[in-house]
């Protein structure tokens, strides 16, 4: 066991049967206006049944500090502690006290999680009611329909019909979200990203329910409403909304080891998307495909971005914020509404148990990844989205995702997260939809048929006929429709094999040890990045510890920085001017993993106008002829050009007039991936002397985008923005060659970087 470490703590009285007014608390009445008596309360089976002493806030306690199996934290009562004070002990709803709320309940540690835990079920099934009618987490989502079809069969992995011959389709509809922020807040915060799809194949729905990082917070389900309770609003004061930026998030992540990998990814680029097109997908999970013969195989899903990746830099992102808080909604419609369809390829990656049982991690553990170096992603299949919705509330607010939803030749692993969601999701939707009837609304409907002896229920719309509402019955025999019946060769049977190195004969809450590694994947990750990469990882840690009142939090970050890297922890502690503190013990030393460029967005970038909006501004007599050379060039290359000017109306310019997409105070520079301007040099000297047209400029510059500058612009705008034009800085007839990439080189120019 660990070191065990003391708390300091309120006195507690013992008796188990009187409750005293506890130090420091309000006595005025902080229940609902109830006061806490001056003198002693009975408590007791048949005494007062008020719930005054149920507040959780009452008082602290003293408790230890072990780690587990696995290394996750553990605050328990001391052995040798006060086990009569009722306070002190954590308990479910009913009053049970609580051994581990930690790990569920499995058969074996590397099992499945077992129905009969009464802790996961309680506090899972509590969590999903949290909100109503609000999705508790992924509230703020993005929608549309469109078409997977398949373009490698693969008949030998799995029995699935979808993927029986190349050429196979089916309709889908895919819904993109933040994670922490309500339905209200904004598109562009650092978050993760849902990224959810339900394809309607002919055998029914199957939801692929993911996020656009390959990894999660936590090992657990059990541990889900703790994290999802630190990231949101802190609970005393109502904010702040859609960032994780403050003190309850980060004590929870420092207090999680396990936390370390999804960190540097949620500090990294990838939490701030330049639009939901150029977001990866991944399944999250370990799944099994199963092929006719019963054979299995472990899978991992991948969905690959055909325009390629593509991020903001931070104060891009906050920018795009308050200049357009729907950016990442606007950018879709408009992309499908102007026929430029967004479209990812569908890979996987297949390995079985013997390559499972080599790697130096467990591949049920959801914070870890499988390097694409190791098993290269093989591409099956590509979804298009063509149309989008007709209606924002009956379609993306209504739409419910169950990762249960799985087709015969998909099955599930003994992945500890993914049990948890498997039960966690269905119960979401009652609550959400209110009604087991859910399944009707159309954008959940399966495109096939489906026939069952469920009846009535709230909001049943479907109107059965005949009496036969169960099975097995004999109403046939009497001319009857008798309903349908059960079939074992077609219909799903779950993975019969247990080849998951599990013992099954045990009831544990243990963590299995090949979960222990919390550090080696994140320092894989950190590493494969480029300089720049690594800089905006440094920086965003910095800047949401800033906000992080609590030194011993920061402190305690750090602490577990150093074992992802040392130069990481030293520029984290840097600019925070603070004392690097000592290296957290790992429950497992970490080890060096070869690196992967496939985990950095800027390795991969395609330099391709494609998916990217240019914006040219423009004035009283700039030259027409310019402005559609390098629009057309830009279209010709699947790009898009909006045109910005003083005004929006038809202005006069050389070669005949042209009217303005959008007004030079409405349209920030931060909406485009590359600017140009065209102005004669009066206007140019005139625009100077708008801060919002220097602006215009200088954000472009600083988000290291490609500026066409003409010889106005040069002589008049860049000298008052402090830009030195560099390759990044063309003349506008040599924009094409180079407007297709961000200048990254030019960043430590522009802004101090971790």
């Amino acid at each position: 066991m660990a070191k065990k470490v003391q708390t300091t703590a309120h006195d507690i009285n013992p008796d188990p049967m009187i409750v005293k007014p506890v130090p420091n608390v309000d006595k005025t009445g902080p229940f609902g206006g109830r006061a806490i008596d001056k003198g002693e309360r009975p408590r007791g089976p048949a005494g007062d049944n008020s719930l005054h002493h149920h507040n959780p806030g009452l008082g602290e306690t003293d408790f230890d500090t072990e780690l587990g199996n696995a290394g996750e934290v553990h605050q328990q009562v001391p052995d040798s502690g006060d086990h009569s004070d009722t306070v002190a002990h954590l308990t479910d709803n009913h009053g049970h006290r609580i051994a581990d709320n930690q790990n569920s309940l499995k058969a074996g540690a590397r099992g499945p999680t077992l129905l009969e835990d009464f802790v996961l079920r309680e506090k899972i099934f509590h969590f999903d009611h949290e909100r109503i009618p609000e999705r508790i987490v992924h509230a703020r989502g993005s929608g549309a329909h469109g078409v997977f079809e398949v373009t490698k069969a693969i008949p030998e992995l799995t029995k699935a019909k979808l993927f029986s011959k190349a050429g196979n389709s089916c309709p889908v509809f895919t819904r993109f979200s933040t994670v922490a922020g309500g339905a209200g807040s904004v598109d562009t915060p650092r978050d993760v990203r849902g990224f959810a799809v339900k394809l309607y194949t002919e055998d029914g729905n199957w939801d692929l329910v993911g996020n656009n990082i390959p990894v999660f917070f936590i090992q657990d389900a059990i541990k889900f409403p703790d994290l999802v309770h630190s990231v949101k609003m802190e609970a005393d004061r109502g904010y702040p909304q859609a960032a994780s930026a403050h003190d309850t998030f980060w004590d929870f992540i420092s207090l999680m080891p396990e936390s370390m990998h999804m960190i540097m990814w949620a500090m990294s680029d990838r939490a701030i998307p330049r639009t939901l097109r150029n977001m990866e997908g991944f399944g999250v999970h370990t799944f099994r495909l199963v092929n006719a013969e019963g054979k299995g195989s472990f899978v991992k899903f991948h969905w690959k971005p055909v325009l390629g990746l593509a991020s903001t830099t931070w104060d891009e992102a906050v920018k795009l914020a308050g200049a357009d808080p729907d950016f990442h909604r606007r950018d879709l419609h408009e992309a499908i509404d102007g026929g430029h369809y967004p479209a990812w390829d569908l890979g996987i990656q297949v390995f079985d148990e013997a390559w499972a049982a080599k790697q130096p991690y467990d591949v049920l553990d959801a914070t870890k990844l499988i390097p694409e170096e190791e098993i290269p992603v093989d591409i099956i299949g590509r979804m298009t989205l063509n149309r989008n919705v007709d209606n924002f509330f009956a379609e993306t607010e209504q739409v419910a995702f169950l990762p249960t939803n799985v087709v015969p030749g998909i099955d599930f692993s003994n992945d500890p997260l993914l049990q948890g969601r498997l039960f966690s999701y269905l119960d979401t939707q009652k609550s959400r939809l209110g009604t087991t009837n859910f399944h009707q609304i159309p954008i959940n409907a399966p495109k096939c048929p489906f026939h069952n002896f469920q009846r009535d229920g709230m909001m049943q719309t479907l109107v059965p006929t005949g009496r036969a509402n169960y099975e097995p019955n004999s109403l046939a025999e009497a001319g009857e429709d008798g309903g349908p019946r059960e079939c074992p060769e077609t219909g799903f049977t779950s993975f019969a094999a247990n080849d998951e190195r599990n013992d099954g004969g045990e009831k544990l809450r243990i963590r299995a040890e090949t979960f222990a590694d919390h550090y080696s994947q994140a320092r894989l990750f950190y590493r494969s990045q480029t300089d720049n990469e690594q800089a905006h990882i440094c920086s965003a840690i910095v800047f949401e510890l800033s906000k992080v009142t609590l030194e011993h939090v920061r402190n305690r970050v750090m602490s577990r920085l150093r074992n992802i890297d040392e130069d990481l922890a030293k520029r984290v502690a840097a600019g925070l001017a603070m004392d690097l503190p000592e290296k957290a013990k790992a429950a497992k030393e970490p080890i060096d993993m070869a690196l992967s460029d496939a985990l950095s967005i800027q390795k991969q970038e395609k330099p391709v106008f494609e998916g990217r909006c240019v914006g040219i501004l423009y004035a009283e007599g700039s030259d027409k002829a310019m402005i559609d050379e390098i629009k057309a060039g830009v279209e010709k290359d699947g790009g898009t050009v909006k045109l910005v000017a003083p005004k929006v109306g038809e202005i006069k310019v050389k070669g005949g007039t042209l009217k303005a997409d959008g007004q030079l105070a409405g349209t920030p520079s931060v909406v485009f991936d590359a600017v140009v301007a065209i102005l004669m040099p009066d206007q140019a000297q005139e625009l100077a002397k708008d801060v919002g047209a220097v602006a215009w400029f200088a954000d472009a510059w600083y988000h290291c985008k490609t500026i066409g500058a003409c010889g106005g612009t040069r002589e008049h705008i860049l000298p008052k923005a402090n830009i030195e034009p560099d390759a990044g800085v063309p003349k506008p007839e040599d924009f094409l060659k180079v407007g297709t990439k961000r200048h990254w080189d030019r960043e430590p120019k522009v802004r101090d970087l971790a």
